[in-house]
């Protein structure tokens, strides 16, 4: 599915509980995701989120539509503003919080998300809202976690269900009219500095927010409100257990928090075996990512499954197939939150593993991939930047920028096609008669193009080809080739 589906996806309803993807008591095989190879050389993957189905390609992104989008820092919008209107038609979103719009009872003040909205038609950037409670009078709660420069805390459940669906009706009515038809109910709710309530007070929070939103836009699609990036790594391995791949388990949660080891204490060790892989799992950690498992399924009251991913490129695949098998057929993928977590910081490989990581949540079937923080902000919390930034805080385009910003003007009305077949691994966007392909291999990989085709790296100048040889190797290569995916890889000798 694409970016289509805004207009005419219609009410999927099948609810993906605090995303269904935990509802580990319904793991039912491996679901695999990758791209199977066909004899003409094309690939094949599944056409939609769902277990079953086939087809060579995703529907065509719309006309000047990306599935490619950035999280920005409103205050920073001028120093932003050139960069951002190289990603027209892609997304963003905002965390519109009650407590915050009417901090004094009875009196809503809308200004901030009013200009967040204006400024994002502005660039031609669609955006998406994650509704959130906080912790203040409307929840006779007391904050027990801030978190940034606005003190953001953890939302809790509102004391009035009417009041609050007063207000959800408000900001759905208000901001639908500003191009606004995607809202997510909450974010993060597996960890406790952003929801202080129970899953079972979440599930009535969501089923609440959803009827307020359709009531107030009859072509609103409601969200889940995801879950952190660490929780499904313990989801992966606990489902891989539950079908006797013990050694793959240990393996798969050693891949999936390889860069997390030794950040949090004893919450995220690496395991040696599946004994202590077992007791990881079952500890309060594990115990609290898992707790969200209670399935919305029955209500139908969720549209779109929401996914957050700071890991590693190579647990792409890990995660998807994790996701194929536990998100509801024909409920789409969409990624708000992708970026690159590394405690060294900004070093060496970011760029490569960027692209790596952004062609795989297009080729597994993300319908929309937002990378994580746009900018390095250079005053927050984390002074060695763990995530890293496209561009730096005074809004100078890093490489990592340039790259992101091909990738996404590649992929404006482009349809995605995955390519991992005979070694190469990527996505190609076909578009009007050509096709841009971004390549990798593990191991060096020759490749023939044609007189007229062009190659370069990612977001550089792309030089054009006589008929040669390519070798496609670990650091990702911008190939653009006036023929479709299946045809460039039918053209190739198998190596």
């Amino acid at each position: 599915m694409s970016r289509m589906r805004r207009g005419n996806l219609g009410r999927v309803r099948a609810a993906t509980a605090l995303v269904v993807a935990m509802v580990l008591a319904a793991c039912t095989g491996g679901g695999g995701v990758h791209p199977t190879g066909t004899p003409d050389g094309s690939t094949s993957v599944r056409s939609g989120p769902g277990p079953t189905g086939s087809g060579t390609t995703t529907s065509p992104n719309r006309d000047g539509a990306t599935p490619l989008g950035v999280k920005w820092d409103g205050s920073r919008f001028t120093q932003f503003e050139p960069y951002l209107s190289t990603l027209r038609g892609g997304s963003t979103f905002y965390e519109l919080v009650w407590c915050d719009v009417e901090r004094t009872q009875g009196h809503q003040d809308w200004s901030t998300a009013d200009k967040i909205a204006t400024r994002s038609r502005q660039v031609g950037i669609t955006l998406m809202v994650k509704l959130r409670v906080g912790s203040c009078w409307a929840t006779g709660t007391t904050a027990q976690f801030e978190r940034g420069n606005l003190g953001k805390t953890e939302s809790a459940m509102p004391k009035d269900l009417n009041a609050y669906r007063a207000w959800v009706r408000t900001a759905v009515q208000r901001y639908s009219a500003l191009g606004v038809h995607q809202f997510a109910v909450e974010n993060e709710v597996n960890s406790p500095s952003f929801w202080g309530g129970t899953p079972d007070q979440y599930g009535q929070l969501v089923e609440a927010a959803s009827q307020a939103i359709r009531a107030a836009d009859p072509n609103a699609q409601v969200v889940d409100g995801g879950l952190s990036s660490t929780t499904y790594g313990f989801g992966i391995a606990q489902s891989l257990l539950d079908q006797a791949k013990d050694d793959q388990a240990v393996t798969a949660y050693n891949l999936y928090y390889s860069r997390r080891f030794g950040t949090r204490g004893d919450q995220l060790p690496e395991v040696r075996d599946v004994a202590g892989l077992r007791t990881v799992l079952h500890s309060d950690q594990g115990a609290r990512n898992l707790a969200q498992a209670t399935a919305l399924a029955e209500r139908h009251v969720v549209d779109i499954r929401q996914v957050h991913f700071y890991e590693k490129y190579d647990a792409v695949p890990l995660l998807f197939d994790y996701l194929r098998a536990h998100t509801p057929r024909g409920v789409p993928i969409e990624a708000w939150e992708v970026g690159r977590f590394s405690k060294s910081g900004n070093d060496a490989g970011a760029e490569a593993e960027m692209v790596k990581t952004v062609s795989q949540f297009l080729a597994l079937g993300a319908d929309v991939v937002i990378w994580l923080p746009l900018a390095f902000n250079d005053k927050g919390r984390n002074a060695d930047e763990p995530r890293i930034g496209l561009l730096d805080p005074d809004g100078t385009v890093r490489q990592l920028g340039t790259q992101f910003a091909a990738m996404a003007g590649a992929a404006r009305g482009a349809s995605v096609v995955p390519i991992m077949n005979r070694g190469l691994s990527g996505v190609g966007l076909e578009r009007s008669g050509s096709t841009t392909l971004f390549l990798w291999a593990d191991s060096p990989r020759a490749v023939s193009i044609r007189a007229g085709d062009a190659v370069g790296a990612v977001g550089a100048a792309q030089v054009s080809a006589s008929d040669q040889s390519v070798s496609i190797g670990g650091t990702p290569l911008q190939l653009t080739v006036k023929e479709s995916v299946s045809l460039f890889l039918g053209a190739q000798v198998q190596g």
